[in-house]
């Protein structure tokens, strides 16, 4: 019985070391290469978000008499939005406020007038002086740019990430080959940062009209208001094998 136990022990002690060789062979990792690729790509931005403030108004102010209310001037904004083609989604309410009318600075005010704001969507700037010159001129206290962005963003910031990813295959490939070897299989991708840049617009020219200031909703001075372009960037890195 006891070289029985004996004969196996030492069958055992003579596999250990092949065993322990096959797994610390297993543990060597394969050879491989870590890249990080850049891709950047510049759009003329498709979606200009203007804000638009109205308020109410007396034609006569002297007197305080007539007073033009905030639904007619939102009426106007309203019908002239479909006017030019827009669709209802394109006008929001995004305040509503308002202000008291003095008429003597000694005497308490005479009447509170009422301010609404609205965020209006248009894809160019151009079409702002066509919609707001059907609106009462003294009923629109102020319109000014609140962002911009394009319709295809998310398509063009997949793009990117595979224009990217793409550079980085190119420089591990370049890289192997340089070496004299070849590139593999791909172990790992990590996406690294992202970097969107939405720039607020340049105005060209100073002379914009103040739209409460203007003599009559026709008299609309011509807009010339360029954009810098939507700069979307990404890097990305890559794992490669090694042949």
């Amino acid at each position: 019985m006891k070289k029985i136990i004996l004969s196996s022990l030492l069958a055992a002690c003579a596999l250990f070391p092949a065993f322990s060789q096959v797994k610390y062979e297993q543990q060597i990792p394969s050879p491989r290469i870590e890249v990080a690729g850049f891709a950047e790509m510049e759009v003329v931005p498709d979606e200009i978000y203007f804000n638009v403030s109205l308020r109410e108004y007396f034609e006569d102010e002297k007197n305080q008499k007539n007073k033009v209310v905030i639904s007619t001037l939102e009426k106007q904004l309203v019908k002239a939005l479909t006017d030019a083609g827009l669709p209802k989604e394109a006008l929001s309410v995004s305040g509503l406020g308002g202000y008291q009318e003095y008429t003597d600075k000694k005497k308490k005010p005479a009447t509170f007038l009422e301010s609404k704001q609205y965020e209006l969507k248009v894809s160019s700037p151009d079409k702002l002086d066509g919609i707001l010159s059907k609106v009462e001129s003294r009923g629109v206290q102020y319109a000014n740019v609140a962002r911009v962005d394009h319709s295809k963003r998310e398509e063009f910031k997949k793009q990117v990430k595979i224009d990217a990813l793409k550079a980085a295959k190119v420089k591990a490939d370049y890289l192997v080959a340089s070496l004299d070897q070849k590139l593999g299989k791909v172990l790992e991708i990590k996406e690294l940062d992202e970097n969107l840049y939405f720039p607020q617009p340049m105005f060209a020219k100073a002379n914009m009209r103040t739209m409460a200031q203007a003599e009559s909703a026709d008299a609309v001075a011509e807009s010339d208001i360029s954009y810098q372009k939507i700069k979307i960037s990404y890097r990305m890195q890559a794992a490669f094998e090694i042949k």
